[in-house]
């Protein structure tokens, strides 16, 4: 008997077919970077991958940010840097004001010993709305990110809200195909405009493009799978924050870096409550 290595999964993520016209896409993204300007907004993860795949085909010279919370996964780092080095890409850090465990350590609540805390800076501030407001005084009003609306019910409202807003505004609600032509964009009330090209992708299209098109991803996922952490828990962000720890995300955080949980947990010592 011959040996069988069995199904190759990548090459059938590879071979499903996308639902999605990409030229159109690329159009818009185009034309998007063409009014606003603006950067392309990494973290790492694979729907940014996908945005940033999509966005080097239109310009490869496109300006490119990643929000450094100071508590990202390790191996981050070090995929960031090798993928801007593979695909020439000048890939702009820009540091978060606080560092994310410091933040964490002056909220007071992962200590029972700490004094109670009047209150400091939210971590999306600090992490997301000042280094977004920094990439878009170098870079211009637009910004091109990975969200998705099924990642969850506050973004596909804020992309329902959006549509409808946009389709008013540009085309008075007449247009056959709203979603494709108009969705995906959001207005800010800063003036900023945000366009996510791959807003109404499922997360099994996002894993064919990255296979078909051969793009690498982030080695943190196929950790978090190899130790059978749920789909939901297979996201790159800050390596700890306060979601979703009744759910387990500590547990992950110990099994698979027991060293970098450990050390957390000597600064934050409720971490431990949640193993």
């Amino acid at each position: 008997m011959t040996n069988n290595p069995g199904l190759d999964l990548a090459q059938l993520q590879a071979l499903r077919t996308l639902p999605h016209n990409l030229d159109q896409i690329r159009d818009r993204i185009a034309d998007h970077l063409a009014t606003h300007d603006g950067y392309v907004a990494l973290s790492g993860g694979k729907d940014s991958l996908v945005v940033l795949h999509l966005a080097l085909q239109v310009d490869p010279n496109v300006p490119v940010c990643f929000f450094d919370s100071g508590l990202e996964y390790p191996e981050t780092y070090t995929f960031l840097a090798d993928l801007a080095d593979a695909w020439s890409v000048k890939l702009q850090l820009i540091p978060a004001r606080i560092n994310a465990l410091q933040l964490l350590v002056d909220d007071g609540s992962w200590d029972h010993r700490a004094p109670d805390h009047p209150g400091g800076p939210s971590l999306g501030t600090v992490h997301i709305t000042e280094p977004a407001r920094i990439a878009h005084e170098r870079h211009g009003d637009g910004e091109l990110w990975g969200v998705r609306a099924e990642e969850s019910r506050g973004r596909a409202i804020a992309y329902a809200r959006a549509l409808a807003a946009e389709t008013a505004r540009s085309c008075a609600g007449t247009c056959q195909n709203r979603r494709s032509t108009h969705g995906g964009v959001i207005r800010r009330v800063d003036g900023t405009v945000a366009y996510g090209p791959i807003w109404n992708w499922k997360t099994h299209e996002v894993w064919a493009y990255l296979a078909r098109h051969h793009v690498p991803s982030n080695p943190v996922y196929r950790k978090l799978q190899d130790l059978g952490a749920p789909e939901h828990f297979q996201r790159i962000s800050n390596v700890l924050d306060a979601n979703r720890l009744e759910e387990g995300r500590a547990a992950w955080l110990k099994r698979g870096w027991p060293d970098l949980f450990e050390r957390l947990r000597s600064v934050l010592p409720r971490l431990g409550e949640y193993v």
